[in-house]
């Protein structure tokens, strides 16, 4: 089967036109993570950070370093109380690691009823039976909200500044949409604070994974004419990188457009710049649900306090102040 331009779900190598998921953070990431460090990865949606993280976690198992693990947060969006939320949590932990074939014995003396320590303990008691640090990499972790949140964040905070007796996540990445401020906004109203024991002052670093460069959406469509000898005109690779600014969900949405919608798979048909205008245009018409999100959130308070202002043509000052990270 041919490869093709992917708009839905993480990237797969063999089956989908990729670019280097890590794009230049590879190193910094291995740098973190060797130093046992708990950071957050953040883009806006489809930007590749479900490929990165799959493909980070493949890349650590095979080197045999570390047990990484990858766990997703997503089926708990709508549990705000704690009650219910940290079981969940660590249920879906468990799921994860029988997922990732890990060693057994995650949970299994877990105290649900205990939910101010119990993904604390259960963390710990696992590392302390793991012949191997463990890495955790929570995809779309700020899908959490309210309690659930913050007692998620604090007791990942009292397993990280009590280590290493017991034992705990050698290394933890935060993945998703928002930056450190956005999930502070969560929790509190910005005029409050969360006390000296804040559960954000352990993250060290803020990693944004950016869009695609000119010369990588050039290489990804180059992956496509190697492969099946239908050519991307010059104009046509600027014009797709001008409209999209490389952001990688839309840079393959307009080429998938073209190649499969518009030429319908003539690969002896080039793509030229006209198509790929084409292309753009139907996207917008679609108003596929990528836009809808985008519209829904453009109306949440803290995005339209920012954006009203400047469609106005008024100016903006940010009051708010990070006092506690």
């Amino acid at each position: 089967m041919r490869k093709f331009f992917n708009i839905a779900g993480p990237c797969v190598p063999g089956k989908h036109y990729m670019i280097d998921p890590m794009r230049g953070i590879g190193d910094e990431l291995m740098d973190l993570i060797n130093e046992e460090r708990y950071f957050l990865i953040h883009a806006a949606r489809q930007s590749g950070k479900t490929t990165l993280l799959k493909a980070l976690v493949r890349q650590l198992n095979a080197e045999k370093k570390y047990y990484a693990l990858y766990c997703s947060l997503e089926a708990i969006e709508e549990i705000s109380d704690p009650e219910k939320g940290i079981p969940a949590i660590v249920k879906t932990i468990k799921a994860a690691l029988e997922d990732g074939n890990m060693p057994d014995g995650f949970a299994a003396k877990a105290d649900f009823s205990d939910t101010a320590n119990v993904l604390r303990r259960t963390l710990a008691a696992y590392c302390n039976e793991l012949d191997k640090p463990l890495l955790i990499f929570f995809d779309e972790a700020d899908c959490l909200s309210d309690g659930t949140l913050l007692t998620f964040l604090r007791q990942i905070r009292n397993g990280y500044v009590n280590r290493p007796e017991p034992a705990f996540a050698h290394s933890l990445a935060l993945v998703g949409m928002r930056n450190l401020r956005d999930y502070k906004t969560q929790i509190r109203p910005d005029s409050e604070t969360l006390g000296t024991a804040s559960p954000f002052n352990i993250v060290t670093e803020y990693i944004n994974l950016r869009n695609f460069t000119k010369d990588e959406t050039a290489a990804l469509y180059a992956q496509h004419s190697d492969e099946t000898g239908q050519v991307f005109e010059q104009d046509a690779v600027e014009y797709a990188f001008e409209q999209t600014q490389g952001q990688p969900w839309l840079v393959n949405a307009v080429a998938r457009e073209a190649v499969e919608k518009i030429t319908k798979k003539d690969y002896s048909q080039p793509l030229t710049r006209n198509l790929i205008e084409q292309a753009v245009q139907n996207i917008i018409l679609e108003r596929g649900t990528h836009f809808d999100s985008l519209m829904r959130k453009l109306r949440m308070p803290r995005i339209r306090k920012i954006i009203e202002p400047l469609i106005q043509g008024e100016e903006y000052i940010d009051r708010t102040t990070d006092d506690y990270l």
